[in-house]
């Protein structure tokens, strides 16, 4: 087993702590949570706990939102030609369906057009704007892209196409000459909400517009309108709520913070996709056995079918989103075409959603195959190339693998060697391209930045990024971004690290502590399911290993007059010969639910094992 850090956070005010746990009514630790996150007062804390669709932000707060309307509502005025233009992965695929929707009921001369992974890369492309003039596009909408498609905006222009850019990437010195550049990230943006998906800016448009169609906002206080307007700011709720599936998806699979105004869209897209989810959705679940029927609503006979094939009934949590729904519409675009995703998220006819997600999860089927194959080969060669051996930074190349999965290589590199990691392939135009995938602790978007003069194209967020580069460049670069890295890493920082929120005991493990703990949901980057600390454990004698390499064990503590907990410790078997032999261990942990037959139990997912010496 890897050695690792444990870092418990320590960075609150515990008189704030205390203050807080006095004015809810709730234990020590459930407020340290809560300070942990930001919450420091009771009205923070009733505002985290109870999301209300009038949390969210007045979209006109965003620079150049009334420009965007504006030149939408003369496009419909005048019955120009509007597409809709996104990245391939989740997020553009689920912000292209989510407003090609809504201006889908407004106007039928309305497009989408999705770039093709291999023959035009990232972002927007000359061929999708040759397509836009070949096809009479007056305006386009570009979303999850265009931050620095300066000079694509401009060659659009000469013939007579505006752009309205809506995307959530850092911009450059400059922004395209667009009617609007709706990026909160600008450094002018008032906006006060930063951290948005580009689904996300996406909703904000239709927000928007929807509300100068009502004549009325979300901002607006209730107790300030009259009768008529109240109503019809509940129906502009309403209407809202249909797309924030949509938002859901688009935030789990994109990874940003799951704080502030993205707690309440994933908050009510999770619901939405709980009671009433669109067709392609639905479809998608399927492949992941996951079935939200409940089993009343079955008969018989039903019932057994589906536990014979091992469908599960839960509720849909943004780890779900993560690991069942956004890589299979991801492996469109990264195998085939992202056009399918797009169809998928739009269809109304179950049987064509049923037939797209089929096509899809055999998509997803072949991506599994090709990173598999790539990621194994790249651990080969970091093991045996001494080129790697001392390096703080792993940065591989090869003509043959897929460019639709190397950011999937990238990442498992990152998560089996902890350093930031840049995979490349071959690319178009004589170009290599690739994902670099970074540490929370270096800036890889930073150090790309200070290579800008040895790369052709770049962007992105700090942990992941998009690269591509001439051949001749990647000796050179290889060398100041392992020169980067290491001004921007110390040694300590290459351990892995398990990040704690505090310790625990198993006597503090009431009914009421897992209530108030389930509410803390939706889980994501900056409100993680939390980790504790349980010190000075045994095994009861149960340990034993299951699966591949995963440890299963009862914990019980030997100062604590209290109840053994089941756990599961994964790709962790190695901690089983002294389990065994009944030594004393820390635990570092997360609380879930387990699902298994019919019944539910508190389980332990160990992330950390520490023997007592």
């Amino acid at each position: 087993m890897k050695e690792k850090r444990w870092i418990i956070k320590q960075d609150y005010d515990l008189e704030t702590v205390e203050n807080l746990a006095a004015s809810l009514g709730v234990d020590r630790i459930i407020a340290t949570l809560l300070v942990e996150r930001g919450v420091t007062t009771f009205e923070e804390a009733r505002r985290f706990f109870r999301p209300g669709l009038d949390q969210i932000h007045d979209p006109y707060l965003m620079k150049g939102m009334q420009n965007a309307i504006d030149r939408i509502n003369r496009a419909i005025a005048d019955g120009q030609r509007i597409m809709v233009y996104g990245d391939y992965d989740v997020d553009g695929t689920s912000a292209v369906a989510l407003v090609y929707s809504y201006l889908k009921e407004l106007d039928r001369n309305i497009d989408f057009y999705i770039p093709d992974r291999e023959r035009e890369g990232y972002g927007i492309s000359y061929q999708g704007i040759d397509y836009a003039r070949e096809t009479g596009v007056k305006l386009v909408i570009a979303l999850d892209c265009g931050i620095k498609a300066m000079e694509q905006v401009d060659y659009a222009a000469q013939y007579g196409i505006d752009f309205i850019i809506g995307d959530h990437h850092l911009p450059g010195d400059e922004v395209p000459r667009a009617v609007a550049v709706l990026d909160p990230k600008q450094v002018d943006c008032p906006y006060p909400y930063k951290e948005l998906s580009g689904c996300g800016i996406g909703f904000k448009i239709v927000e928007a517009h929807l509300e100068q169609r009502m004549g009325v906002r979300l901002c607006d206080l209730p107790e300030q309108l009259d009768a008529s307007r109240r109503q019809r700011q509940e129906d502009l709720k309403l209407r809202l709520l249909k797309y924030l599936d949509l938002v859901a998806v688009s935030i789990a699979s994109d990874i940003v913070p799951i704080m502030g105004e993205n707690r309440v869209l994933a908050f009510f897209g999770l619901r939405v996709l709980n009671t009433k989810p669109r067709p392609g959705i639905e479809a998608i679940l399927k492949y992941g056995h996951v079935d939200r029927r409940k089993a009343d609503q079955a008969d018989a006979s039903d019932q057994a079918d589906r536990a014979k094939a091992g469908y599960f009934e839960k509720e849909l949590t943004i780890s779900d989103l993560v690991f069942l729904v956004g890589p299979r519409i991801n492996a469109a675009g990264r195998i085939r075409s992202a056009f399918d995703s797009v169809r998928l998220m739009l269809t109304e006819d179950p049987n064509i959603a049923r037939q797209l997600a089929e096509d899809i999860n055999a998509y997803n089927m072949e991506r599994k195959d090709l990173d598999t194959s790539a990621t194994e080969e790249a651990k080969r060669r970091i093991d045996n190339d001494a080129f790697y051996r001392g390096r703080q930074s792993l940065v591989l190349y090869d003509p043959g693998w897929h460019r639709g999965v190397v950011g999937i290589v990238a990442s498992r590199i990152v998560e089996a060697y902890n350093k930031p990691t840049i995979v490349f392939t071959e690319g178009s135009d004589g170009l290599i391209t690739g994902s670099a995938r970074s540490l929370k602790e270096f800036d890889v978007h930073e150090a790309l930045e200070k290579c800008a003069d040895l790369l052709e194209h770049f962007g992105g967020h700090k942990s992941a990024a998009g690269v591509s580069l001439r051949k001749e460049n990647m000796r050179a670069f290889l060398d100041r971004f392992e020169q980067l890295v290491r001004e921007g890493l110390g040694p300590e920082e290459v351990v892995p690290e398990v990040e704690v929120d505090c310790e625990l005991g198993f006597s503090q493990i009431t009914p009421k502590f897992l209530r108030i703990l389930k509410q803390f949901a939706p889980f994501g980057p900056e409100n993680n399911v939390p980790v504790f600390v349980s010190r000075e454990l045994v095994d009861t004698g149960g340990a034993r290993i299951v699966g591949t390499n995963h440890l299963k064990f009862n914990a019980i503590p030997i100062m604590e007059r209290t109840s053994p907990y089941p756990a599961i410790a994964f790709q962790q078997g190695e901690a089983y010969p002294r389990m065994r032999k009944g030594e004393r261990f820390d635990l570092c942990y997360q609380l879930e639910e387990n699902y298994w037959r019919g019944r539910t139990e508190i389980q332990l997912n160990v992330k950390d094992i520490k023997f007592v010496d």
